[in-house]
């Protein structure tokens, strides 16, 4: 087994007690996979919310970068996405596509999911618009099985590994490919300072097992998510473009849940274009989980905008829980590009444009 940087932290017995756990996590038929998370969970507006698609009012591409726990070999998980949307100002509606890789682990457990989604964007009132959105798609889930190693594999005294001993073969008897199809929908309203919004992906709880056990279902993952933009400047500031630029302070959160597991990021946007900072914290500590705090980690952010339509955000996230920040925490990027595609006739963007951050 290949060591990592942190060997001298966790020690050879832990990095081999970890991959087998990562193993039985990966096959265990009572497994309970979870989704991928983003820290700038603005910038994946898709797989945070359907009734996001199209929100920007005009047209929208973007990628997402995630490696997660980098310095732990048998724990990294590694998260590409990207997508593209646009909004129908005739028929008041967003169309969009979005697509996620997700590798895990050692063992290369790969996700890889393609959705469509939809949004109907519907004024309430003069100040008020409501919005609800569908996704659908088809997920594909793959395992090398050639690359897991089994707990009798190893010397419990020594942690030697010895592949001359045959793995487990009821695991090993499993498919290395499997596919299901996924559902899901979202709602927000909003105005031109506050926003919230609530999204649950597989509500058809999809067969997550390699052994076609029904019993084995992939939970269903809420999310509720709201914040409220604070502007500075009631005089605007114009770039060299004639852009508006904004001036402005927005806190955020997102409670998401997915089977037994919950968590909460809160934190501030802090919007002085083209600059952009924010920080947040992951966590629950009013609910532990075996016995642990559960404190997860403290984000920053730093980005730019306003660059020939494009946005870019870099976040850090600094892993305060058991692990530690010996696990690399976790870095992520986001690059979005604006494109025109409405009619000129039309009101203003600012007229029912959501005013939620885009990192």
């Amino acid at each position: 087994m290949r060591t990592t940087g942190i060997q001298s932290h966790f020690g050879a017995k832990t990095l081999v007690l970890l991959s087998v756990f990562m193993a039985s996590v990966f096959l265990s038929n009572n497994a309970a996979a979870q989704d991928p998370q983003y820290s700038q969970f603005y910038a994946a507006p898709l797989a945070l919310n359907p009734a996001l698609t199209g929100a920007d009012q005009e047209g929208r591409a973007g990628i997402n970068y995630r490696s997660q726990w980098p310095a732990i070999e048998q724990a990294n998980f590694v998260t590409f996405a990207a997508f593209i949307d646009v909004y129908l100002a005739e028929k008041q509606s967003g169309v969009g596509f979005l697509i996620t890789r997700d590798r895990e682990g050692f063992a290369g457990l790969t996700n890889t999911n393609l959705q469509l989604s939809y949004a109907y964007q519907l004024p309430v009132t003069e100040r008020f618009t409501f919005r609800a959105g569908v996704n659908a798609g088809y997920a594909f889930r793959d395992l090398s099985f050639a690359a897991l190693t089994f707990g009798n594999q190893y010397d419990p005294g020594t942690g030697t590994f010895n592949q001359t001993i045959p793995g487990e073969p009821d695991l090993l008897a499993g498919q290395n490919m499997f596919g299901f199809f996924d559902l899901g929908f979202g709602g927000m309203i909003y105005d031109q300072s506050m926003w919230f919004g609530a999204s649950v992906n597989h509500v058809n709880t999809p067969v997550q097992s390699f052994f076609g056990d029904n019993n084995v279902r992939l939970p269903m993952r809420y999310s509720f998510h709201g914040g409220y933009k604070f502007h500075l400047d009631n005089q605007p500031y114009f770039n060299q473009y004639n852009r508006v630029m904004e001036r402005s302070i927005a806190p955020t959160f997102q409670y998401k849940s997915q089977g037994e597991f919950d968590q909460l990021d809160i934190g501030m946007y802090f919007i002085f274009e083209p600059m952009l900072f924010g920080v947040w914290y992951r966590g629950l500590p009013i609910k532990s989980l075996d016995g642990q705090s559960n404190n997860e980690s403290l984000i920053m952010m730093v980005g730019l905008s306003g660059f020939r339509n494009m946005t870019i955000g870099y976040s850090f996230d600094y892993t305060i829980s058991g692990l530690g920040i010996g696990s690399g925490g976790a870095h992520e990027l986001s690059i979005h590009y604006d494109f025109p595609v409405r009619n000129k006739n039309l009101p203003p963007l600012n007229v029912r444009r959501l005013p939620c951050p885009r990192i």
